[in-house]
């Protein structure tokens, strides 16, 4: 009960109630949202996983300076993953509409040439094997479902349905199902309710307890963000206390095979709940907000990238801070590798779409006065991955597959974790054209047979997953069909899950 009433006393007048806007405004804010994340993702990229369970301390400073946006543009280009995943699906709705299936937005992400990791590598894997979305990303399909990869990538469906988070969460279904699931997929349902709800609030406070009215109660996504905004509520001036209490509640990863038994963390709840943090300490201040969504660690460039781009599109382009804005403008006619798209040319397209989403909702684009009906936000459905799946345990092998390779566990679920590659390159980032094929036998039956690509970006994020089994001892054989001088499959360890913690 708690859960439930806890953000029905907060109200704005604007929701659920035609606002209007300027066109001016509608584009300021708009730009606002693009170069807030922008920002902000430069921000954190040096300190970004530097710090895994732990805050990074006030006597470490997080560099900036005029110029660093287009250096980093130029230099270091893939530290804007988040964006360039974004612009993949803004493309795809440039040029096949707003109603694009979404096969199209699942062909352009899996058949794009960058590297993916997480949930979104798995998702691709899932595609290019013919096992379509939402498939994709359930978790079943899935290690990684519950990961952050959706909410760093889900900026443009609330930059596109300003006052809608329900149109929002609409657009972003379907999408984030191509790659997540559960807490995975509500991450960017939260994320771009928050983006919606910028555009009609003028209060950060607001944002975010509104906006987690998009999610179930029941969820353990919902019930992580409501802890962090009643610990706000708790200690106002202490961020850092707020972190050491989501640090003890929310910190073990359940799903992710990379977190598991590690500090690394990339569980889209706690990431989330960093966002907030920034955002609610922040308190309007974008300095602030970005500063403190960037100690809170982890993913620290990615998190005040969303805090930055919510807050941006609150405050609007023109009332980001000048200090933040240096060397922006000498940025924002280069193209996001991977993309032909700058942030110049983002900021008509999402102007563009966001005009034909509120035509679609019903409401008005004059010359002067866009007229946008706005929504009551609502809770989409429940999902939650991993139910009944609890980490217990780890074997470590350390192998190369040459013909089977065999092992016994106790519990209700495996992931056998390694990579397939030339022999001669770093497991780290590498190229090949050699495809692997291999059988999973669980107890003697044939579970699956899996192509394993020796190809960084074509590769299974892991060799082999099963759930859902019998809480009791198991054997698992695999065996390959078609061994390479050149080429090699490593198992490096073995997760077990069982019925209990």
């Amino acid at each position: 009960m708690k859960y439930t009433l806890l953000f029905t006393l907060v109200a704005n007048l604007s929701f659920g109630q035609p606002f209007q806007i300027t066109p001016n405004a509608l584009q300021d804010k708009i730009k606002g949202g693009w170069a807030g994340q922008t920002i902000g993702v430069t921000y954190g990229a040096p300190v970004e996983f530097h710090f895994q369970g732990s805050m990074i301390n006030d006597y470490q400073p997080i560099i900036w300076y005029d110029g660093y946006i287009k250096k980093s543009m130029l230099e270091a280009p893939g530290i804007y993953d988040d964006l360039y995943m974004d612009l993949t699906f803004v493309d795809i709705f440039e040029t096949q509409g707003l109603d694009a299936p979404i096969a199209e937005h699942a062909r352009a992400y899996a058949q794009a040439g960058y590297m993916l990791w997480h949930a979104n590598q798995a998702g691709r894997y899932n595609i290019l094997q013919g096992k379509p979305a939402p498939q994709s990303g359930h978790w079943l399909n899935n290690p990684h479902a519950d990961d952050i990869d959706f909410q760093i990538e889900a900026d443009f469906s609330g930059l596109m349905s300003p006052g809608m988070p329900n149109t929002a969460a609409q657009i972003g279904d379907g999408i984030g199902h191509i790659m997540n699931y559960g807490d995975g997929w509500y991450g960017g349902v939260y994320i771009g309710a928050m983006y919606a709800l910028a555009f009609t609030s003028t209060n950060i406070q607001t944002v975010v307890r509104q906006g987690l009215n998009t999610i179930p109660t029941q969820s353990t996504f919902y019930q992580c963000i409501s802890d962090v905004i009643r610990w706000h509520d708790q200690y106002p001036n202490d961020w850092k206390q707020t972190w050491f209490e989501v640090q003890k509640k929310w910190s073990d990863d359940l799903g992710c095979p990379d977190g598991v038994f590690s500090a690394f963390n990339i569980d889209a709840r706690i990431n989330a709940a960093y966002v907030v943090m920034g955002l609610l300490y922040g308190n309007g201040d974008f300095g602030k907000t970005l500063e403190i969504a960037a100690r809170t660690g982890q993913d620290a460039d990615c998190n005040p990238s969303s805090a930055g781009g919510i807050l941006g599109t609150l405050l609007g382009y023109d009332k980001i801070p000048a200090y933040w804005k240096m060397g922006l403008r000498e940025a924002e006619d280069i193209n996001f590798k991977f993309t032909n798209v700058s942030l110049n040319k983002v900021y008509a397209l999402s102007y563009k779409h966001a005009l034909q989403v509120i035509r679609k909702n019903g409401g008005s684009v004059g010359p002067e006065i866009i007229t946008i009906n706005t929504e009551v936000p609502k809770a989409v459905r429940l999902e939650q991955s991993f139910e009944g799946h609890y980490p217990v345990g780890k074997q470590m092998i350390h192998k190369n597959l040459t013909t089977s390779e065999a092992f016994r566990f106790t519990g209700k679920g495996f992931v056998v974790k390694g990579y397939a590659k030339p022999r001669n390159q770093s497991a780290e980032s590498y190229t090949g054209n050699f495809v692997f094929v291999a059988d999973l036998f669980v107890n003697g039956v044939l579970v699956e047979t899996a192509n394993l690509p020796a190809d960084f970006i074509h590769r299974r994020h892991e060799l082999f997953w099963k759930y859902q089994l019998p809480n009791q001892e198991h054997t698992v054989e695999i065996k390959l069909h078609n061994p390479s001088p050149d080429f090699e499959v490593r198992i490096t360890e073995v997760l077990i899950y069982s019925d209990k913690k």
